[in-house]
């Protein structure tokens, strides 16, 4: 039985509320969940106590037991200061530019370094105009 703390949608259309829940991987979303947490208003504005409410001790027990967190949770956990911070990378390998890509791009900076000259022309041309 895998575990995962994650978030449960409640809340009319348009106006959501989340409740923090431990729950089996297997179960739908808003479904079937083992314990409730805590709760996320993310209608309120990032600065407020009642934004997200999380129960530490028991997020800590069901951590220890071995459930994993969703990334959300995650997030929201390390707000609190309840788990670390999570590692985010800021640029996917799958987007970065391809090898040709990367070889003009060297070209282009080497041309543009050997083009320029140096910052005291640069500035006496400046002055003179």
């Amino acid at each position: 039985m895998a575990l995962r703390i994650r978030l449960a949608r409640g809340g009319a259309k348009k106006r959501p509320f989340y409740k923090l829940v431990v729950a089996e991987n297997t179960s739908p979303r808003d479904g079937k969940f083992l314990e409730r947490l805590g709760s996320y208003n993310p209608l309120l504005p990032s600065h407020e106590d009642g934004r997200f409410v999380a129960n530490a001790e028991r997020v800590k027990y069901w951590l220890s037991v071995g459930a994993q967190v969703s990334k959300k949770v995650e997030k929201l956990l390390s707000e609190l200061q309840i788990i670390d911070k999570p590692t985010i990378v800021d640029t996917p390998v799958k987007s970065a530019p391809k090898k040709k890509a990367q070889e003009k791009m060297k070209v282009a900076a080497a041309i543009k370094t050997a083009d320029s000259p140096p910052l005291e022309i640069q500035s006496e041309a400046a002055a003179s105009t």
